[in-house]
């Protein structure tokens, strides 16, 4: 029997670090009832499920893209560089193999409407796509593409795309008002500025967590 594979919650997924592994299909669950063909990891399906439960927000909220196939997403390259051109493309489109919708660990977003655009959907900074913005780092999730850090995550802000990290990280990361590059390099660093420290050895009440060939230990103090 094939085992399993899941990527690591801190896997890093950009241009430079392509996805080396896809994620086991056999791993992957539907988002919601409301939305059976779109998939996620189930860890991060589950936290979406009861995120959006928190905050009332299952029939306002339209999940518009989760999981996809690398195949998949080389159609929606070309497709996008045909409708859009290459420079629209290379804002909003990962390319192929470096997409973190190809891990099962991101979800596009948008405010329920009759007409939902797939590559840019909208999911304002209002009501209860802010409710949900605020609450998603309590659930593991962190807004991936902000404003203003484009030259460091190499896409245009995205207010739709969302990424799952776990905790603490998701809260780490978006009350520092980094973005997850940022954070995997003061991981490698083993410091955390404010607070935090990061030890590589194992001690009773801290927090294991893995990233790529790396273990770390979270210690609060």
């Amino acid at each position: 029997m094939k085992e399993e594979f899941i990527p690591d919650p801190l896997i890093l997924i950009n241009r430079k670090h392509p996805l080396l592994r896809p994620i086991s299909r056999s791993c992957l669950i539907p988002v919601s009832d409301r939305y059976p063909d779109i998939l996620m990891e189930r860890t991060a399906a589950a936290a979406l499920q009861n995120l959006l439960k928190d905050i009332g927000g299952a029939e306002q909220i339209v999940s518009v893209s989760g999981w996809r196939s690398h195949e998949e997403q080389q159609e929606i390259w070309a497709d996008t560089i045909t409708d859009k051109g290459i420079e629209f493309t290379r804002k909003y489109v990962a390319v192929p193999g470096c997409s973190e919708h190809e891990s099962g660990l991101a979800i596009d977003l948008a405010a329920s409407a009759p007409d939902i655009d797939f590559i840019c959907p909208d999911f304002p900074k209002t009501g209860i796509c802010q409710r949900f913005r605020e609450k998603a780092p309590f659930y593991g999730f962190i807004q991936r593409y902000p404003r203003e850090k484009e030259e460091i995550t190499g896409i245009s802000e995205e207010p739709w795309h969302f990424r799952y990290v776990g905790m603490p990280h998701s809260r780490i990361i978006t009350e520092r008002g980094l973005v997850l590059e940022e954070y995997i390099r003061l991981l490698n660093q083993s410091y955390m500025p404010e607070g935090y420290r990061i030890s590589r050895y194992r001690a009773h009440g801290r927090e294991k967590s893995h990233t790529n060939r790396q273990e770390v230990i979270w210690s609060f103090f």
